[in-house]
């Protein structure tokens, strides 16, 4: 009889701890789908200046929550788990602006200069430690 309360306590005792892990596995994962959805609605749709200077607001917003390090330039250094980079092509000038460049000369600005460009994005890049959004690039269209 001792034994059979022993095994079935040892019993309770694993699926406890499989199902706090797969609860932690749950939880993480909608974590990680929440925080991209704040940058995947703009995917594959036609978007505006506005929209834009939005997404640059998120991530030079999440980078610092993050605590995301950033070099002499002023520029935030990429890691292996929760940095954003968000990049805009404007083919006015064919070039590539970072986001702090344009965060730095004023989102505001860059609204009223693009408010009625459209935008694509062009390619979206992945965290593969964490599933996070890592770095996303918009085309003018």
């Amino acid at each position: 009889m001792k034994k059979i309360l022993i095994f079935l306590i040892f019993v309770v005792v694993i699926l406890s701890i499989l199902l706090i892990n797969y609860n932690s596995y749950a939880l993480q994962k909608s974590k990680i789908s929440a925080e991209n959805e704040e940058f995947e609605v703009y995917l594959n749709k036609d978007i505006f200046g506005i929209d834009i200077a939005s997404v640059i607001n998120k991530a030079i917003d999440k980078n610092t929550k993050n605590g995301i390090k950033k070099d002499e330039n002023n520029l935030f250094i990429q890691n292996n788990e929760n940095s954003i980079e968000v990049e805009v092509y404007l083919k006015e000038g064919e070039q590539i602006y970072k986001m702090e460049q344009i965060y730095k000369q004023g989102t505001e600005q860059f609204v009223q200069f693009f408010i009625d460009a459209k935008f694509k994005t062009s390619k979206v890049e992945y965290h593969e430690k964490t599933g996070l959004i890592k770095y996303i690039l918009f085309e003018q269209i």
